[in-house]
């Protein structure tokens, strides 16, 4: 490949992903005042930096007499590289390891225009000024010595790289999960509150009913005594009409007698009805009584089955955001500015369980 054999490429891949992770780790741990081991590996490699310093290499070995080329090159291959590498990283992983989002003339978050202007100066930097020394001490290796820090450092990236990668897929794989029972937590918690309300509007409907039934009830024994009020009116006025006429002494007797009997009709009618109202009444209440009661028992039941799931739901979502392996606590603490537009608030609430996990 050009001036340099294959094995010399791959020297130079772990050089500089190497290089990257000591520029990315000290940059990182400034900013955040804690040691950050940067990175999706366990190993100290960032092979983006790796894979962009060779590509940026071989992109502008073909035009390396003119430094201008050579910026454009550098520009153009490793902004592509950085955005190919952060949308499939997103895509699989769920989760965006940078976000250059609040940054101007930025594309999705992947690319922004100053890490192009970048790339291209660090291109020119790297072929005139990094890659000569280094260049130098590759080529200027045993070759066996060589062959076995490939195969040494080759295993161990090839294994570290498996783990991360399950262990990354495994965290995608638990936000998303952890973001749906969420959802679901949310929209049980709303049936719970319609249950709830649903039972409270009905104990106030029985109350109504009740308090309407005793008020017809209460009118009912009004109208009774009204009207026996009315009976001994008429009887009390029919016996100073027959006392007025005193040559009809037999008339007012009869007359004393037939309003006695229209009396005792009367309130023995009122009487009735009066009774026919409370037990109409008692009916209503006792058949409103079960009806509602029924009703509560069943909603009763349904609303402890609901907080028997959302216990059970929140439980189980609080065992997924605190289970913290090895792996998954590097990748969360070594990406802070990691992030996720779909599953933001589960990520945010991972890597505080995180932190709380290496704070004990």
């Amino acid at each position: 490949m050009y001036t340099y054999p294959w094995y010399h490429w791959i020297t130079f891949f772990f050089i500089y992903s190497f290089f990257g992770w000591i520029f990315e780790s000290t940059y990182v741990s400034i900013l955040k005042r804690r040691f950050v081991n940067r990175g999706f590996l366990r190993l100290p490699l960032l092979p983006l930096y790796g894979t962009g310093a060779v590509m940026m290499l071989w992109l502008s070995l073909p035009v390396q007499d003119s430094v201008v080329l050579v910026y454009l090159a550098g520009v153009v291959g490793a902004t592509v590289l950085e955005y190919v590498t952060g949308y499939v990283m997103e895509r699989l992983f769920k989760i965006k390891y940078w976000d250059y989002s609040n940054q101007r003339f930025n594309y999705r978050g992947y690319i922004c225009l100053s890490s192009s202007v970048a790339w291209g100066f660090l291109t020119i930097f790297l072929t005139e000024v990094i890659h000569r020394p280094i260049a130098e001490f590759v080529l200027g290796m045993n070759l066996w010595v060589e062959t076995a820090l490939l195969i040494i450092v080759g295993a161990a990236f090839i294994a570290d790289t498996i783990v991360s990668v399950k262990a990354a897929l495994d965290l995608g794989r638990a936000l998303e999960a952890m973001t749906k029972m969420k959802a679901e937590l949310d929209d049980l918690q709303v049936q719970a509150s319609l249950l709830r309300a649903e039972i409270s509007e009905r104990l106030e409907g029985l109350s109504a009913v009740k308090a309407t039934e005793a008020a017809v009830a209460k009118v009912a024994d009004a109208g009774a005594g009204a009207v026996a009020r009315v009976a001994d009116a008429r009887a009390g006025a029919a016996a100073k009409v027959a006392g007025i006429r005193e040559e009809a002494a037999a008339m007012a007797g009869d007359a004393r007698a037939g309003a006695a009997a229209v009396a005792a009709g009367l309130r023995k009618e009122a009487a009735a009805v009066a009774a026919d109202v409370r037990s109409g009444a008692a009916a209503r209440v006792v058949g409103a009584r079960d009806e509602a009661a029924a009703f509560i028992r069943e909603h009763v039941q349904s609303e402890e089955a609901l907080t028997a799931r959302i216990r059970a739901l929140s439980e189980k979502r609080e065992a997924l955001a605190g289970h913290m392996s090895f792996y998954r606590r590097n990748i969360l603490r070594g990406n802070p500015s990691a992030s996720s537009s779909r599953f933001g608030a589960a990520l945010k609430e991972m890597r505080e369980n995180a932190d709380k996990k290496k704070g004990m």
